[in-house]
């Protein structure tokens, strides 16, 4: 059915104002991060940075300090350590709840999604004493284990979907052909379900990478500190008057793996989200 042009044009300018709405921020701390600290405090007008360009200069300061670089490799460390366990744990759990009829199913599956809804500033209180008492606080574990915990229930919903979709006689075909239970789950069932398994990693790596609240409770050096807890501490040479275009300089950097991802997997997270969505 050929669309009126009106209606065209009205979701045309629709599209351009949200994606303006949408991008409008992260532009415009792009535009900061290549002023000089004398502008931004002077209060520098027009959104270019104009005469107050400083190239990379930010970006050069931001990259040689030692705690900055610090929070980037635990950053990198404490996620892509909790998206691969979070992972490992919700394709088998998933493949189960999918796959095998038993009792306290839908419990399972209940209270999966109740963890997953929990507000996470209710639990910083006791995480915050008990890391403590075992020796967690301040630790790689002891952000790994809260990330894993939220993650996990959506990563099982998100990969059950895409289990339920797989049709049950292509691993009986591979066990007939003389797989096991393992192989055939392993090289048939797991690869057709990429995208979710894709998806469910990509949303598990963001929860954790944009952390701020167990990443500024549970940690006390930069021993463990991630990226956004570490900006919250970055103030420069003048405690009383914050670096602003140096932490959106910071701000941009640890941006870019979170843009990079999104780039290079976007198919396979929209086919991940859209899961289960339409029948037949």
């Amino acid at each position: 059915m050929t669309k009126n042009p009106l209606t065209r044009v009205g979701t045309l300018v629709g599209f351009v104002l949200i994606l303006l709405w949408c991008l409008l921020p992260v532009a415009w701390i792009i535009s900061l991060s290549f002023k000089s600290q004398e502008a931004v405090t002077n209060g520098s007008p027009g959104f270019l940075p104009g005469d107050a360009w400083t190239g990379l200069d930010n970006y050069r300061q931001v990259l040689q300090d030692d705690n900055f670089l610090l929070a980037i490799r635990n950053s990198i460390v404490v996620s892509l350590s909790a998206t691969l366990i979070s992972v490992a744990l919700a394709t088998l759990t998933a493949y189960a709840v999918a796959r095998l009829e038993f009792k306290g199913k839908r419990f399972v599956l209940t209270t999966a999604l109740v963890i997953a809804m929990f507000p996470v500033v209710s639990l910083v209180g006791p995480l915050f004493d008990m890391w403590r008492t075992f020796g967690l606080y301040d630790t790689w574990w002891g952000l790994m284990i809260p990330y894993i915990s939220f993650t996990l229930p959506l990563a099982i919903w998100t990969l059950s979907a895409f289990f339920r979709e797989i049709p049950w006689e292509m691993e009986q075909a591979a066990q007939v052909d003389g797989a096991t239970s393992w192989q055939a789950f392993r090289k048939v069932i797991v690869p057709l379900a990429a995208p979710g398994v894709f998806t469910a990693a990509i949303l598990t790596f963001f929860f954790a990478w944009n952390d701020f609240v167990f990443g500024i409770s549970l940690t006390s050096t930069e021993r463990a500190r991630p990226i956004p807890a570490a900006l919250s501490f970055f103030v420069g040479a003048d405690p009383f008057n914050r670096p602003a275009s140096l932490l959106a300089a910071a701000a941009v950097v640890a941006t870019v793996p979170v843009i990079l991802l999104v780039l290079f997997f976007q198919r396979k997270i929209v086919a991940g989200l859209t899961a289960g969505a339409v029948k037949g």
